[in-house]
């Protein structure tokens, strides 16, 4: 839960929220308890919230797994949201056509201050490589697409991230640090970020972000390809530059249709 220190939030919809947030691809049911240790909400709070949430569709309890899990709720009210999102409709036949070059994986990411998520991927035929849903959280630290958000974040902003990170886990802080100063360098030598397969290392990824947010949200392109891909020899003269191109032409079209 993030702080609150204006006391500008209503505590209520937080508790709610934070209740959904332990959700994710990997956690998807969880029982009271397992809610009450996760969100620190004592019994009679969580049961009033998690009511009002199978309430309204969000959340449901299963009688089969005596768990809840998220509700069909959610679904409608993310669809708007990738609707608004105009930009993966231009994107996607681009990113589909350097997918099939690299005979790889091609995902967009969008990030808003202290979150990225992925909303669009393409694969080429067969592809191999692990495919996560769209609205699944990317790493900051351990990818190419959040090192490259990380980079094009307001240095302010940057720097309040690794300050929390470092009073929370001073060795992941460190550990970013150096990863980030990489990063910094490969930009500046190959115009975009490794990810090290820090994530996973049977993978190797490569990430742009567009040069402006639109509308207060950074936009991140990535190539991922298995390691055993002959391109991964050639990300600095060939998969890099391509990546490049495709995230200017983007950019190019968001100018000439407004959308910027």
């Amino acid at each position: 839960m993030n702080a609150d220190p204006d006391g500008k939030l209503v505590s209520a919809l937080v508790r709610g929220v934070s209740i959904l947030r332990c959700f994710s691809n990997k956690t998807q049911e969880l029982s009271a308890k397992e809610l009450m240790d996760l969100t620190g909400l004592p019994k009679p709070t969580l049961f009033r919230l998690t009511e009002t949430l199978c309430e309204l569709g969000l959340l449901r309890y299963s009688e089969r797994l005596s768990k809840y899990v998220p509700g069909l709720g959610l679904l409608s009210l993310s669809s708007p949201v990738l609707t608004r999102l105009a930009l993966r409709q231009l994107a996607r036949p681009q990113m589909q056509t350097l997918a099939d070059l690299t005979e790889g994986q091609v995902q967009l990411a969008v990030g808003f201050r202290r979150e990225l998520c992925l909303v669009e991927q393409a694969n080429s035929l067969g592809n191999p490589i692990f495919r996560p849903e769209v609205g699944v959280r990317t790493s900051l630290s351990r990818t190419a697409s959040g090192r490259a958000y990380l980079l094009g974040m307001p240095e302010e902003e940057r720097e309040a991230y690794l300050r929390d990170l470092r009073a929370a886990d001073p060795q992941r802080a460190d550990w970013l640090g150096h990863r980030l100063d990489d990063a910094r360098h490969d930009l500046a030598e190959n115009g975009f970020c490794r990810s090290h397969g820090d994530l996973h290392r049977e993978l190797e990824s490569i990430a742009v972000a567009m040069s402006k947010p639109q509308d207060g949200e950074l936009w991140v392109f990535a190539v991922t390809l298995p390691v055993y891909s002959p391109l991964c020899g050639k990300l600095e003269t060939e998969v890099g530059p391509r990546l490049r191109t495709l995230v200017r032409s983007v950019e190019s079209v968001l100018g000439a249709s407004g959308l910027s």
